[in-house]
């Protein structure tokens, strides 16, 4: 459906907040605010009259975080609805806003006025066309001079984009944009949690995990007009971000960097195991190494363990919604699967062990020169001892699996 065949409101002066409220509502304009006075009344205006001019049967909503500077008075003045929420954050003042919405489509954006709301019209334009979310990116619309500090402007955000774009495939330029529009439909299914600033990450991050359409409008990054300091700080918030996402990407945090370990301790182990290595006339890689070989194995094998364990527990809490069912893949490896590769690997190292032993006692445990074998034997030993226990341990965290990952399994 194109905007020009939307239905006119009736009455182009009556406030947004004041529609009826059985009527149904093309668009909710959701706003979060924590005393922004002097910004407030310019987003307001520029939402009702952006839906006017549009067509658009549509409404205001203030989410309001506590503010004492008059910002509640401004929105109601200005013809907003106020939802009073209590929880301090970003993503729990959106959160309250977007539940009280009758849009079908939801467009959120700053009460700084960085952001300009005349662009509602463009972005309910693109969610027609398909999307279930378009994220606004400022590096194509153009970031004016004093809006983005240079740390953001040519560090912070470009690269947490592109480890959004690494990490979970989302293909945005701008992943941080304060002002995106989105479906209801898509809103109920990602399940957020986020009460603080990762609330926009969170957004993108599960609507690229479900197969979201995502799409992007160029639009413009204005000096807000605050008249205080910001909210964010560049250092923390930063950090805080790429904690986020690690821990939305068990992959990258344990599965990789555990295998690697894994596959290289492996190799040193074996390739050291006939005898010394000598690189060069002055490099020499003996036993020293072979015990490094060891406990990068072992160090690998328990990452490796750990983020198993992540990976049952993101899909039980519904934090991870990627592609291959998990379920299926518990089903062919279960605690009894674990148990006999572990108890093999452990009776190959037993054993072993055990042979070195007896030599070691048959020379009356004279010096003993088998230090290699030891190592060698002794690492299977471990493993073995390692994979069983974490079966046990990965096996009561997929009890519930049936209950929870079973409903969260795509089709």
């Amino acid at each position: 459906m194109s905007l020009d065949s939307t239905p006119q409101l009736s009455n182009q002066d009556t406030p947004l907040s004041l529609l009826p409220s059985a009527a149904p509502l093309d668009v909710s304009v959701v706003i979060p605010c924590l005393n922004e006075a002097n910004s407030l009344a310019f987003c307001v205006k520029k939402a009702v009259t952006a839906c006017s001019k549009g067509g658009l049967q549509g409404e205001v909503i203030v989410a309001d975080n506590g503010s004492t500077d008059g910002s509640i008075g401004i929105a109601e003045a200005n013809g907003a609805r106020v939802v009073h929420v209590p929880q301090r954050g970003y993503g729990a003042a959106l959160k309250a806003g977007i539940a009280s919405a009758r849009g079908t489509y939801i467009i959120m954006g700053d009460a700084d006025d960085s952001y300009d709301f005349g662009e509602v019209l463009n972005f309910v334009e693109k969610l027609r066309q398909g999307y279930d979310l378009v994220m606004g990116n400022r590096f194509r619309g153009g970031i004016k001079p004093g809006a983005m500090p240079s740390l953001h402007k040519y560090f912070g955000n470009p690269g947490l984009s592109w480890l959004v774009n690494f990490f979970f495939g989302a293909g945005v330029g701008d992943s941080y944009c304060g002002m995106r529009g989105f479906s209801r439909a898509l809103y109920h299914k990602l399940d957020l949690r986020s009460t603080g600033m990762e609330f926009a990450l969170e957004f993108v991050i599960k609507s690229s995990q479900i197969g979201a359409r995502i799409g992007e409008i160029p639009i413009i990054l204005w000096p807000d007009k605050r008249g205080r300091p910001p909210h964010l700080r560049s250092f923390r918030d930063g950090w805080r971000s790429l904690r986020f996402m690690l821990m939305y990407a068990p992959n990258w945090l344990y599965l990789v960097p555990g295998g690697l370990l894994l596959v290289c301790g492996l190799a040193l182990v074996i390739w050291l195991l006939p005898g010394p290595r000598q690189l060069t006339s002055r490099v020499t890689l003996d036993i020293h190494t072979m015990v490094f070989g060891v406990m990068f194995t072992l160090l690998g094998t328990q990452i490796l363990s750990i983020g198993a364990f992540a990976k049952v527990f993101s899909y039980a809490a519904r934090f991870d919604r990627g592609s291959i069912s998990l379920k299926r893949l518990l089903k062919r490896i279960t605690l009894e699967t674990g148990l006999l590769v572990g108890g093999s690997i452990f009776l190959a190292g037993f054993t072993g062990c055990v042979s070195i032993t007896w030599k070691w006692a048959s020379s009356d445990f004279g010096r003993l020169y088998q230090t290699r074998q030891v190592l060698f034997w002794s690492m299977w030993l471990f493993l073995g001892v390692q994979i069983i226990f974490s079966s046990f341990f990965l096996s009561m965290l997929g009890i519930s699996r049936e209950t929870y990952i079973g409903d969260y399994e795509l089709k």
